[in-house]
């Protein structure tokens, strides 16, 4: 079975960050992010036994969406000052691991990751995708072959999000979390969706209409005092759907056999882990798994 596992890079270091205590490299460097991140790598190479990985990165600049609402994430706080200088150490490690890095100015990661996964969708050669991330958004992508691994606890479990698991927790199935979103908003992206409108509501209305568009072409169904909200809200749950929608067809080029070419134990990288890092278990950690792994594959021919 082969399993294409692409890693949201931003939303892993930003939790990796937040999780672990503070962990500094032989110069001094703050690096606890980077462990947290390999410490995930790891596990999911281990547990989900990628044929393929790939990383997704936002970058600094505006992206489209901000063009579309100057309020757009206008809440969210600058990046720590010790989170900041260890992504340029984490893409070090993946290049030496061979793990193909994206990003695209203008877009965010959520985007490459939507593309990649269209892209890779319909080719015969990948049974399976799995989109690593902290961040729910990413749940509107689910489908019959996409599932989305959250990690949770932290950094030490993780929980497959597959089309069941996603309408089990957010009520509605992940074709509609787009427009659920237009109706309840996100204070964490900072739209505001319909005023008014809650989870319960938004839940109901889609599960008796299916979609926003369905909603508003029959508002005379629907009680008054909803609709009157919907009525008022109409441009903002539109704008709303917009900004929540990933894009998918991100004009980048995703090589897929690239991601096949990964080899964590590369000399290269364990320098860079070891003497770079100051990493003693990490290294250890994948010297024993690189051996687990070549086992399994000697089993399973027979």
């Amino acid at each position: 079975m082969t399993k294409l596992v692409i890693i949201d890079g931003n939303a892993i270091m930003h939790r990796a960050f937040h999780a672990l205590p503070p962990l500094t490299t032989p110069t001094n460097e703050p690096i606890g992010a980077v462990q947290g991140f390999l410490n995930i790598l790891l596990r999911i190479i281990e547990e989900l036994e990628p044929t393929h990985l790939a990383v997704c990165f936002d970058r600094k600049e505006p992206t489209f969406r901000k063009s579309m609402s100057k309020d757009y994430q206008a809440h969210r706080p600058e990046m720590d000052d010790q989170l900041s200088p260890q992504f340029p150490l984490i893409q070090k490690a993946l290049h030496a691991m061979a793990i193909p890095i994206y990003d695209k100015a203008g877009y965010e990661a959520d985007d490459l990751i939507g593309t990649i996964s269209a892209i890779v969708h319909k080719q015969l050669a990948i049974s399976e995708i799995i989109i690593v991330t902290g961040d729910r958004d990413i749940l509107q992508l689910v489908n019959d072959k996409v599932v989305v691994y959250l990690p949770a606890n932290g950094l030490s479990t993780g929980q497959v999000m597959d089309t069941k698991a996603v309408k089990e927790k957010m009520g509605v199935n992940p074709s509609q979390i787009v427009d659920y979103k237009a109706l309840v908003g996100d204070p964490s992206d900072n739209y505001k969706g319909v005023p008014g409108i809650g989870p319960k509501t938004a839940v109901n209305l889609l599960s008796q209409y299916q979609s926003l568009e369905n909603i508003y072409q029959n508002l005379d169904s629907i009680k008054p005092t909803v609709a009157q909200k919907l009525k008022s809200g109409k441009d903002s749950a539109l704008l709303s759907q917009n900004l929540a929608q990933i894009m998918l067809t991100v004009p980048f080029k995703f090589n897929l056999a690239d991601a096949a070419k990964f080899q964590i134990n590369s000399p290269a990288a364990l320098q860079i882990l070891s003497t770079d890092f100051g990493f003693r278990t990490i290294p250890k950690r994948i010297q024993t798994l690189t051996k687990k792994l070549a086992a399994r594959s000697q089993t399973s021919l027979f």
